[in-house]
């Protein structure tokens, strides 16, 4: 991790305001930002570690743990509310209780007429998801992996 956060560090030295950019590449590199890169992050800003904590919990979009191994975001704006998000929503998260696979709110994946829609490790999105579609779409994420 040191040798990771010394290349961050020096890729942002000369530039001014560099504590997000740096916390973005730092989950960007290792997944999330580690309690043990704060009191790093801290001396190479002159920051106190307060400062540095409150940002990275402040930003949603920061991890503190590593993340699972696959995340479903699940659009809640209002058009894919009305075409029935909520309750997809709910569906995903009693399915996902358990394993390595996590559900998490988005508001708008830019889908809005042909929602509800779903993206899959910010990388695939899925239009007109319903429960039955959510499940198979799960289940061959489990057979990706």
């Amino acid at each position: 991790m040191i040798t990771t956060l010394n290349a961050i560090f020096g890729k942002h030295q000369h530039q001014a305001g560099s504590l997000l950019p740096i916390l973005h590449d730092i989950q960007h590199e290792l997944g999330y930002v580690p309690d043990e890169a704060v009191p790093l992050i801290a001396k190479e800003l002159n920051l106190s570690r307060a400062e540095v904590h409150g940002v990275i919990t402040y930003y949603h979009h920061f991890r503190q743990t590593p993340p699972p191994r696959h995340v479903v975001h699940v659009c809640c704006a209002e058009a894919c509310q009305a075409n029935g998000s909520e309750a997809l929503a709910e569906h995903a998260a009693a399915r996902l209780q358990h394993g390595d696979i996590s559900m998490e709110p988005v508001y708008c994946l830019g889908l809005c007429s042909i929602g509800p829609a779903i993206q899959i490790d910010e990388t695939t999105l899925h239009a007109r998801v319903t429960p039955e579609k959510f499940d198979s779409l799960v289940a061959a994420l489990g057979e990706r992996s």
